[in-house]
């Protein structure tokens, strides 16, 4: 334990700071610069909305908040933590315990139910099968789908496959959600439902929302609009 002391940051009232961050990859001899120069400050309990153009580097960004990849250079504190700078294990229970993962195809597990499905992000935490149970079924109440607990992914619209997706993001108690357009995959009414559900986790529930969205209505939702071209941010 010694040696998560050093990674931790203290505590603020901003859920997500990202400060110089540079993301480059790079093909045979070529440098890809992603992000170039990001910094982004989200307050506790705030709803923001990245966006841009294809290639813009929203996604990359996205991915660097939730710890799922790592700046070149930077920093990258969520959650009171510099993500950057655990190791592989530690990051995955960072991860685990801090944020929920909303995609835009849902990447539910076709042959669990529902409620597995959502207690799937538990089988890390010390908890037993049936409090996992338990837990589950709470966070499907929250997304109004308790009563397809027992259903397959095949049984469910698409929209309530994304609200089983939003209640297995939501069932550690994340501090941070991030959405990777979260209502591309749906119907215009499904959409209205899901941005609907965003809403009542970040006002009621306090939940900080990260998403990422190529459209204008689902942007509107979000407290702040970051708009992002090329790599950098840009001015609001």
């Amino acid at each position: 334990m010694a040696t998560m002391t050093s990674e931790v940051v203290t505590r603020t009232t901003t859920a997500v700071n990202v400060q110089n961050v540079r993301k480059v990859y790079h093909r045979d001899s070529l440098e890809i610069v992603v992000l170039d120069g990001i910094n982004l400050d989200v307050p506790e309990g705030e709803f923001v909305a990245l966006m841009g153009p294809s290639g813009s580097g929203k996604t990359t960004l996205l991915n660097l908040i939730a710890g799922i990849d790592r700046p070149t250079s930077g920093t990258v504190i969520v959650a009171n933590t510099n993500v950057a700078t655990l190791s592989e294990g530690a990051l995955a229970k960072w991860r685990s315990r801090n944020v929920g993962f909303i995609f835009q195809f849902y990447n539910l597990i076709p042959v669990l139910t529902a409620m597995e499905n959502v207690a799937l992000p538990l089988m890390l935490s010390p908890l037993s099968g049936k409090q996992r149970k338990e837990r589950a079924l709470t966070a499907l109440k929250i997304v109004g789908l308790a009563d397809r607990s027992q259903h397959y992914p095949k049984q469910l619209s698409g929209g309530q496959e994304q609200r089983v997706a939003i209640a297995r993001a939501i069932v550690t108690d994340p501090q941070v959600l991030v959405a990777d357009e979260p209502t591309g995959d749906l119907d215009a009414k499904s959409a209205e439902e899901i941005l609907n559900l965003m809403q009542t986790l970040n006002q009621e529930f306090k939940k900080t929302i990260v998403m990422v969205t190529h459209d204008p209505r689902a942007a509107q939702r979000a407290h702040s609009q970051k708009h992002l071209e090329k790599g950098v941010l840009l001015k609001d």
